[in-house]
């Protein structure tokens, strides 16, 4: 008796261990893409950043929507509360003509909310357009093969931006006047820092890197259709992280389904979910 009890005591402790770590690593992933998005709000004159009732606002001012971009800020316990926080977004961004998305990192919401989510962003209008998983690593794994040469240089204010936008462009299906739109302003290459991948001179792929929230966030890892499948993204994301990086700091990004495999071979796990919906 004395052992079973025991080890169900074990068991509640390592669940609650388990939850706390969640939570963190939740938080973490939360404040690192909120971070992003106020960069390259903040790099753009027609950018504007403001903190409202249990809302983030970073928006970049832009065509594209996925950059004019609301936030949950604090938890939220009630279904009425996340109409509100849906609310508030709809009214700043409707007095300003603007088409946007709501970047939800789901563990905001309490698990009755949680489940009842989708229903109440469509009922105000707001389509679910992806759901990507948030992952987080200690460190990154060593690759499991050799990885292909690649010249890689990093995105300035004077070089690398049309390289970096007509890849991503291709890669994230927008048109290029909307992508390189988001990245005109100069400053933004500061610290949103950004990497080409070249094969004999011609760009093929891209990774950026931003340090917020006490880690380093991956962004826009993307490789040409005609490159993939040969270990060239890795190669890239794989020189950003250790050219930007100290070795010490947790990393964590959003995969797409593609991603998913190659991420969690380099180290990462699923530490929560973003889903993302467009007015």
């Amino acid at each position: 008796m004395g052992a079973a009890r025991n080890q169900g005591r074990c068991f509640s402790t390592v669940l609650c261990t388990w939850a706390i770590l969640k939570r963190v690593d939740f938080h973490l992933i939360a404040a690192n893409l909120r971070e992003s998005f106020r960069i390259i709000a903040a790099s753009r004159s027609a950018g504007e950043l403001r903190e409202l009732e249990g809302v983030s606002i970073a928006a970049a001012g832009a065509t594209f929507p996925m950059f004019n971009t609301a936030f949950l800020s604090s938890p939220v316990a009630t279904e009425r509360e996340l109409k509100q926080r849906i609310l508030v977004s709809i009214d700043h961004f409707g007095e300003r003509g603007q088409e946007w998305a709501y970047w939800v990192c789901e563990d905001w919401m309490e698990s009755p909310v949680r489940r009842r989510s989708r229903r109440v962003f469509e009922n105000h209008g707001l389509r679910l357009a992806t759901e990507l998983p948030g992952m987080i690593a200690g460190s990154i794994a060593p690759p499991l093969r050799l990885l292909p040469p690649i010249e890689v240089r990093r995105v300035s204010a004077e070089s690398g931006r049309d390289a970096f936008c007509d890849v991503g462009s291709v890669c994230f299906h927008v048109p290029i006047t909307w992508f390189r739109e988001v990245f005109d302003g100069r400053d933004v290459w500061d610290r949103f820092i950004s990497f080409v991948g070249y094969v004999n001179g011609e760009p093929v792929s891209t990774t950026s890197v931003v340090a917020g929230g006490g880690v380093l966030g991956v962004y826009n890892v993307g490789t040409l259709p005609e490159f993939q499948r040969r270990g060239y993204g890795e190669a890239v994301m794989r020189h950003a992280l250790q050219e930007v990086g100290s070795g010490t700091e947790r990393i964590i990004l959003q995969s797409t389904p593609a991603g998913l495999r190659l991420y969690k071979r380099m180290g990462f796990r699923e530490a929560g979910r973003v889903s993302v919906y467009s007015s």
